[in-house]
C-alpha cells in the first residue's frame, strides 16, 4: 500500500510530518510507503481540488482514492483510518489481538 500527498503549499509538509509519524507510531511505517506528488494527471484522476490532499492506493487490487482534502487531520483520524484499513493486519501479515473488534476475523 502506499500513501501518496499531493501537495504544493507548505501545509503539506506538516502532513506529511503527521503520516509518517502515526505509521510510525503504529508499527507501519516500514510496511507502508509514504510519497509525495506534484502529479497533475493524478490530481485531475482523482478530481482532487484542495491541497493538501492524502491518497491511499494499493495496486494489487487497482484502487487508489482520496482520503483527506484540503485538511490537517487529527493524528487520531490517522491512526483510525490506518487501522481500519489495515483491518488487523499485523507486520506478520496476521492478525493483531490488539485490534481484535476492529473488523479483524480472529
Amino acid at each position: 500500500m502506499k500513501v501518496k500527498i499531493y501537495w504544493n503549499e507548505e501545509n503539506s509538509t506538516q502532513l506529511l510530518n503527521k503520516v509518517q509519524a502515526v505509521l510510525e507510531e503504529l508499527g507501519l511505517i516500514d510496511f507502508i510507503k509514504v510519497e509525495t506528488t506534484m502529479d497533475q494527471k493524478l490530481k485531475e484522476e482523482l478530481n482532487i481540488t484542495k491541497e493538501p490532499a492524502l491518497i491511499i492506493e494499493e495496486e494489487e487490487i487497482d484502487f487508489k482514492d482520496t482520503i483527506f482534502e484540503g485538511i490537517i487531520p487529527e493524528d487520531s483520524e490517522l491512526k483510525s483510518m490506518f487501522i481500519s484499513i489495515i483491518g488487523g493486519w499485523d507486520s506478520a501479515g496476521g492478525c493483531a489481538p490488539e485490534w481484535c473488534g476492529s473488523g479483524c476475523s480472529c
